[in-house]
């Protein structure tokens, strides 16, 4: 019995260093890079909840709005409804809202999309290399790039109707 306890004791103490140990590698040693004003935007490729491919240099000759999201995230929640209000009045005039998802799973991100009847596309970043390569954080974040693909805003926290309204005209080709 005392044996098992001192096993059960290691075992939790090794997983936790193991977890620590991650952290520490994650925060300090990894690339977190912060995509700037005036920057390219780095050029990813994910694919949507139906499985279609999207290249954000493909875009290119649009506005895009990137917006990085959670479903847990409060703020995100809120400004989900206005982003496709404006994407139905935009999206014909050269103007595409991109949400990447923060490695969440397919069923919690679509029984989102369909709660809240988004039909911009929306993808998922697993393993969040597309948030590490803009040095995204906190959640949400959006980057609004012009039609040649060079970053003009980068907003943090979540956007209400007449500032989404006021940058899709900034990047409306």
């Amino acid at each position: 019995m005392k044996n098992r306890r001192l096993v059960m004791r290691t075992v939790i103490l090794a997983v936790l260093l193991a977890a620590l140990g991650y952290t520490l590698y994650v925060q300090f040693f990894t690339s977190k890079e912060k995509v700037a004003v005036g920057d390219t935007a780095p050029d990813f490729v994910l694919s949507d909840l139906e499985g279609n491919a999207h290249r954000l240099s493909d875009y290119r000759g649009k506005g895009v709005f990137l917006n990085f999201w959670g479903t847990w995230c409060k703020p995100c929640e809120r400004e989900m409804p206005a982003m496709e209000r404006q994407y139905q009045v935009y999206k014909d005039q050269g103007v595409e809202i991109l949400a990447v998802n923060v490695d969440e799973t397919n069923i919690a991100v679509t029984k989102f999309a369909e709660r809240y009847q988004l039909t911009f596309p929306i993808m998922i970043d697993k393993g969040s290399q597309v948030l590490n390569a803009y040095g995204v954080d906190p959640l949400p974040t959006t980057f609004l790039i012009d039609k040649e693909g060079k970053v003009v805003d980068v907003f943090l926290g979540g956007l209400n109707e007449q500032k989404i309204n006021e940058y899709m005209e900034m990047i409306k080709p």
